[in-house]
């Protein structure tokens, strides 16, 4: 029992994980000699109590894993907070860069249920009369389905990926008729860094929030160009966004384009200060999207987090009619020909949307396989502390000293998903136990 309940405690509360059945083995290589030590340690699943190597999901999906969608949502807030305060291997001096938050919302495909605000945030009765709550199921659905635009809001999710490329092309194009330089010199004054992430909104429809920064030809390490201001960004932006366009299919005599909708929100981020009357601060802002970065469509399907692979599956899920149309909209502009470079069956769960959810350019900031790799090593210093076996390198230049790495051997090979019913008792008992004694 503690055998089971210390690899169940690894997990960290995950409640999907891999199941591995093989062998590790770790020896010691000189460096100088070539010469190979025997097994220093080594770990067959046959010997845990589980009988197989439990490896976490890593899945980033609240519905599917909380825990591990938390640790993806923690991961995401240092990433946004590093490319806004520094830390990590971004210098701090990115605070004085030109820095603005932006949200690129989805155009309109019909008229919907909403909850318009009117002044000090009073509630305004919506198109159909009612005053909807923020929990009220309607909220995104169609007034009228039968004339709403189906086709263009799922195709406008497979597209929005592409919308966002042209309009970065157009964003640095902006900036540099502004600074007064051609594009070809552009690279060589300044350099647009990002994070986003794409969100459902009600309707189906994803929209973008980004952060958005203007640093020198050499990213965060080098200082904006003098003529950078946040200002010069905003408008850049606004003007880029109202540019950027892609051509869309043409289905049954009618040319579809996209383009991103009238509402625009783009804010400057200036740390603690106050813009417009609101506290803009950097954790504010890495806080609000990294909430959004656990998230998929099932925050406007209710329930359906996973590939279909029929659509009479649908029959069985209790969509709400909305979401459900959108799905099976997806599902038969899938089937066409000349839309099958779009995939649309294989994302009809996400509604069309095939892109990241959460994207970032390379001088931003540091990256979630850095961040996981410095969790891995310190979880292997803190098991090798425990288990006593803390390295002692000899001094350089010390007489036959000798250089020395760690071959590994392994071999794993999958055999399940998931705990046993067993497992999950005790799974459930130890979180339980945990938020009892962090209480």
């Amino acid at each position: 029992m503690p055998g089971i309940i210390r690899q169940l405690s690894n997990l960290g509360g995950c409640t999907h994980p891999i199941r591995l059945a093989g062998h590790r083995t770790e020896h010691t290589v000189n460096t100088n000699t070539g010469e190979i030590s025997p097994a220093l340690r080594r770990l067959d699943s046959t010997d845990l109590p589980a009988g197989d190597l439990l490896v976490r999901c890593g899945n980033r999906r609240a519905t599917r894993c909380a825990a591990c969608a938390e640790v993806y949502r923690r991961d995401t807030f240092h990433l946004i907070t590093a490319g806004l305060r520094g830390g990590k291997g971004t210098p701090e001096t990115v605070t004085s860069h030109p820095r603005v938050f932006a949200t690129f919302t989805a155009p309109s495909f019909g008229p919907v249920h909403n909850h318009p605000t009117g002044p000090g945030g009073s509630v305004r009765p919506c198109r159909c009369g009612r005053r909807h709550t923020d929990d009220d199921p309607a909220l995104g659905a169609p007034l009228d389905p039968d004339r709403y635009d189906y086709d263009a809001a799922v195709l406008w999710n497979a597209h929005a990926g592409m919308l966002w490329r042209r309009f970065t092309i157009y964003l640095r194009r902006e900036i540099a008729r502004r600074a007064g330089l051609t594009q070809r010199a552009f690279p060589d004054h300044a350099r647009v860094s990002f994070a986003k992430v794409a969100e459902y909104q009600k309707r189906g429809a994803v929209h973008f929030h980004a952060v958005v920064r203007l640093d020198g030809p050499g990213g965060g390490d080098t200082p904006a160009p003098h003529w950078a201001s946040a200002e010069l960004l905003a408008d850049a932006i606004r003007t880029a966004a109202r540019k950027a366009e892609v051509a869309g299919p043409e289905l049954d005599g009618r040319a579809h384009s996209f383009a991103f909708g009238r509402q625009l929100d783009v804010r400057t981020i200036r740390g603690a200060d106050f813009d417009g009357g609101v506290e803009l601060t950097d954790r504010a802002v890495a806080a609000y999207i990294a909430k959004y970065a656990t998230k998929g469509a099932e925050t406007a399907t209710g329930v359906l987090d996973r590939p279909l692979k029929f659509a009479a599956e649908l029959a069985h899920l209790n969509l709400p009619p909305h979401a459900e149309r959108m799905i099976r909209t997806a599902w038969w502009l899938g089937a066409r020909k000349d839309l099958e470079h779009l995939r649309l069956r294989a994302w009809a769960h996400m509604l069309g949307f095939r892109g990241h959810f959460s994207t970032k350019t390379r001088r931003y900031s540091t990256t979630l396989g850095a961040l996981r790799q410095a969790r891995a090593e310190w979880r292997r210093l803190q098991a090798a502390i425990a288990r006593g076996e803390m390295d002692l390198q000899p001094v350089d230049g010390a007489p036959g000293a000798a250089e020395e790495t760690t071959l590994v051997l392994a071999h794993w090979t999958y055999t399940g998903t998931g705990l046993t019913p067993a497992e999950e008792w005790l799974s459930a008992s130890l979180a339980q136990e945990g938020e009892t004694n962090h209480g």
